[in-house]
């Protein structure tokens, strides 16, 4: 073999850490990706990478090089509502209240890099590659728009991968199955009557009837799914009330329900609203429930799998490659994704002995190993190199 991928990518280790650390100290939330979507532009064109919006945030790079498959690499690019506490680091967030707690900043600059080097090295392979830097992975919307776009129907196969601090960097899990759960929001509004708190059967209290539904919905996990089912009902916020001395005549809370089984999943979906209306009458409230689809289960099918791992364990050696990552009840869009199209969503680890490497992600000392990115690279490019002729 006239190269090695490490003597390809290791060139680019400098413009990989700039390029995330950069992102890192500029976040965006979901939707307002605009300046994180004019630097990976910038970025292309430096390269001469032709490219397009897709929403108004997202962005689809381009690379055709004769005839051979369609292959896409996917990278999401969007923040989080939380304050970054590395107040020491020289790439804290400049943004109050926004950060890269997820590692998107990474998946970001480890896919220009990716898209880089196979631009510079088209001897290497043929067909057409599609560079899906996607917006809005966190509320679940972006993934959706690059496939109504129509934009990946001609694509053989998708790659990405994500970010895992739970394992030490120079490990890979490429996992058949159940990989992540599917990710539904529901938002409950309940309307009563205000009335003063010292004459309570004038009014219809928002307030006790919330009380009473947030507490009645963990019965549907505990009581109406069987406990080697993986299923998750979480509310996670509550609004109601005035004054400390008027009853509440409006409440409203926000949650989440997560699982892998279709059948469960809408069960839960039908049992939140009965018990929600339920709860609601008996109080002499009025209530509605709003449950919206963030993402669908991820599934890594074996064949798929199998496509990856040879291209895995050249990089870094059948040792740390595998293959028994257990399900998590977090949720990624690029299922939608899988939906559409073959592919392969693989997990690389980022953390080593330094304590903030090794937090979980979504909070605000989280940090990473950034030799991961440069992991992540080199098996997307290999991948490609050895599949695409």
């Amino acid at each position: 073999m006239e190269y090695t991928i490490s003597a390809l990518v290791e060139p680019y280790r400098k413009k990989t850490i700039e390029n995330r650390r950069y992102l890192h100290a500029h976040p965006e939330l979901s939707l307002n990706e605009f300046h994180t979507a004019e630097f990976i532009e910038q970025q292309l064109d430096e390269h001469g990478i032709h490219h397009q919006r897709i929403g108004q945030t997202g962005v689809l790079g381009i690379i055709h090089n004769g005839d051979g498959p369609t292959i896409a690499l996917r990278a999401d690019i969007d923040a989080l509502p939380i304050q970054d506490l590395k107040s020491d680091c020289s790439y804290h967030s400049c943004v109050d209240g926004v950060m890269h707690a997820c590692g998107h900043d990474a998946h970001t600059a480890a896919l220009l890099t990716t898209a880089f080097i196979l631009n510079d090295h088209q001897s290497k392979w043929r067909g057409t590659i599609k560079l899906v830097f996607q917006h809005s992975e966190e509320n679940g919307q972006g993934a959706r728009q690059f496939i109504a776009s129509h934009c990946l129907d001609d694509v053989d196969f998708i790659l990405a991968y994500h970010g895992a601090s739970e394992y030490p960097v120079g490990d890979v899990y490429i996992t058949p199955g159940g990989n992540n759960a599917s990710c539904d929001y529901f938002k409950v509004e309940v309307n009563g009557t205000s009335a003063h708190v010292a004459n309570p059967e004038k009014g219809k209290d928002a307030l006790v009837a919330v009380a009473h539904m947030v507490v009645s919905l963990q019965s549907i996990v505990s009581r109406m799914v069987s406990p080697l089912d993986s299923v998750i009902v979480g509310v996670g916020t509550l609004h109601c009330g005035n004054g400390y001395n008027v009853i509440a005549d409006h409440a409203f809370f926000e949650g989440t329900i997560r699982c892998f089984d279709p059948t469960t999943r809408q069960m839960v979906q039908d049992k939140i609203t009965s018990v929600v209306e339920t709860m609601a009458g008996y109080f002499g409230c009025n209530a509605s429930v709003t449950i919206t689809n963030y993402a669908n289960p991820l599934i890594n099918t074996q064949d798929n799998c199998d496509q990856i791992t040879p291209y895995a364990i050249a990089i870094v050696g059948s040792n740390h490659v595998h293959h028994d990552r257990p399900k998590s009840l977090a949720a990624d869009d690029m299922a939608d994704y899988l939906q559409h199209v073959n592919g392969c969503y693989m997990y690389v680890g980022t953390h080593d002995q330094r304590a903030n490497t090794q937090l979980p992600h979504h909070q605000g000392y989280y940090d990473l190993n950034e030799d991961s990115m440069l992991i992540a690279s080199s098996i997307m490019i290999d991948y490609i190199f050895n599949t695409m002729h």
